[in-house]
């Protein structure tokens, strides 16, 4: 192992200038990514369309293309994954990333060039392991395993030339062998089908291995530790894998998790990524920070949308060269996988031009404003996690919607809180996540004034697995669903207090 962690060392220090570079020349590197993608899509079906050939600037290119939202794209999707080429991008695509992004029935087909693969998956990978290395130059990161917890991907139903899978198994199927031998477990295990026995299957064969670093989604990752743990009787990861240093995490936000992981791995160093199905955007450059480095030189071209313009009908656009510190915007790309003008729909803020750096503050659709209040998931985070400090509890999954006004009733916020470690009071955890929430938002703040349009908090007590077996009965266990953290609607809600009856003496604002 000694011999395989120098070579790759030596193998991912080079990445580490090529990053500097885009550090120090965002704009340039921006710009030639735009050129890129545009030479390379000019001769498809949509470069024809949008006149990619004679477009030499960013302002035409903003004037001529439209933004797209899945929706407007998916039919061009279909005829791909029906063996059509050149359609959206100017190399053949085999591969299409299952999404769903929430529970929703209705799941997304991200198409996943080669160059995609390459030159943004692929990269992200190898600058997250070399970032790892130049902020722990003593780690033994290679001298073990690296466990992450993968999908399933199958043979398109009318095209078997083209495979469709979560990214995390178009990822997995394409590594090349020197990467293959560096993570755990098998693709034999990786890629089952059903979900509770992977996880058994992956404890189990993970269990004496030397596993030195873990990477996936918070939520999911949860679930295998805990088992992990209760099959060998431990009290924490640490003491089945002692050479255990670092959870690479993304999809959802972390800090509701940071205290359960303190619990279940003390020493543990964590890095965060921002990944999905349709690229990889950001990871964690400096471990002393809580934002992102953004990646520039990813064949991505990044826009951005004011949140509050974003189904204006000419909504403003901006290049990085013209974004803001601290403002709210809607994520626009345009890949190397074909995508255009792309709402991936995430929200993000800037906390750093010099480098660009950022924090992921939600999702598009994933917001509460039925009384004009405008929560956003970075809130609802801010505030369970001030909850949860002050009252010595944990959080293991969550999701809120509006509670509306019925006669003379005020509206208000209906939470259902799924808890690892339980607070004594929960009347005074309500009271402290209500606290949080107008100290981090003034329009919430205004509404609960003195009750006026808003009361204080409902909130539920979910019982321990409540938010899995929703998960299962919806056929949504796995790693690249996400319960919804928040909506404007009923929804999930509605859906989710099904499944069990609200204990009254258990509710937040009683």
């Amino acid at each position: 192992m000694i011999f395989v962690d120098g070579l790759v060392r030596n193998v991912l220090k080079w990445r580490l200038p090529k990053i500097h570079h885009f550090m120090r020349n965002p704009h340039d590197v921006q710009a030639q990514t735009l050129d890129y993608l545009l030479h390379t899509a000019r001769n498809t079906e949509w470069g024809k369309r949008y006149d990619y050939a004679h477009m030499s600037s960013y302002q035409q290119f903003q004037e001529k293309v439209p933004i797209s939202a899945y929706e407007d794209t998916a039919p061009y999707i279909e005829r791909m994954m029906r063996g059509e080429q050149n359609i959206l991008w100017g190399k053949p695509i085999h591969w299409f990333s299952k999404s769903s992004g929430t529970t929703h029935a209705r799941s997304k087909f991200i198409p996943v060039s080669q160059d995609a693969l390459r030159n943004c998956h692929f990269k992200v990978g190898r600058d997250v392991l070399g970032l790892y290395l130049d902020n722990n130059p003593k780690s033994k990161f290679f001298w073990g395993y690296g466990l992450s917890i993968g999908g399933t991907f199958q043979p398109h139903i009318e095209n078997p030339k083209a495979f469709v899978g979560d990214i995390s198994a178009v990822i997995v199927q394409n590594l090349p062998k020197w990467a293959q031998n560096l993570r755990t477990p098998p693709l034999s295990i990786a890629m089952m089908d059903k979900w509770e026995d992977k996880i058994e299957a992956m404890a189990k064969h993970t269990l004496k291995q030397n596993v030195t670093s873990i990477l996936g989604v918070p939520t999911w990752m949860v679930v295998l530790l805990q088992r992990m743990l209760a099959i060998t009787g431990k009290q924490h990861i640490e003491e089945v894998w002692q050479n255990l240093e670092v959870f690479i995490h993304g999809a959802v936000a972390f800090n509701p998790y940071r205290a359960l992981f303190k619990q279940l791995a003390p020493t543990l160093r964590y890095m965060e990524i921002y990944n999905a199905s349709e690229g990889a955007f950001g990871l964690q450059d400096d471990m002393t920070r809580d934002d992102m480095l953004l990646m520039l030189d990813y064949e991505i071209f990044y826009e951005f949308v004011p949140v509050a313009e974003l189904e204006s009908e000419n909504p403003t656009v901006y290049a990085i060269w013209d974004v803001e510190l601290d403002k709210n915007y809607a994520m626009l790309i345009s890949t190397s996988g074909g995508l255009w003008r792309y709402k991936i729909g995430d929200t993000v803020k800037f906390t750093s031009k010099n480098p660009y750096r950022i924090k992921i503050t939600g999702r598009t659709k994933h917001f509460i404003n039925a009384f004009g209040e405008e929560v956003i998931v970075e809130n609802a985070e801010a505030a369970l996690t001030y909850a949860c400090v002050q009252t010595n509890s944990l959080v293991s999954n969550y999701t809120a919607g509006p509670l509306y006004m019925a006669g003379k009733e005020q509206g208000g916020h209906e939470w259902i809180i799924e808890f690892e470690k339980d607070p004594q009071d929960m009347h005074r955890f309500a009271e402290l996540l209500d606290t949080k929430l107008k100290e981090v938002n003034s329009d919430y703040d205004a509404k609960r004034y003195q009750d006026i349009a808003l009361k204080m908090p409902l909130i539920h007590k979910a019982p321990t697995g409540t938010f899995y077996n929703w998960l299962k009965i919806k056929g949504k266990l796995g790693g690249q669903y996400k319960v919804p953290r928040l909506a404007n609607t009923r929804e999930y809600l509605d859906d989710i207090l099904k499944i069990f009856k609200p204990n009254k003496r258990e509710m937040g604002n009683s």
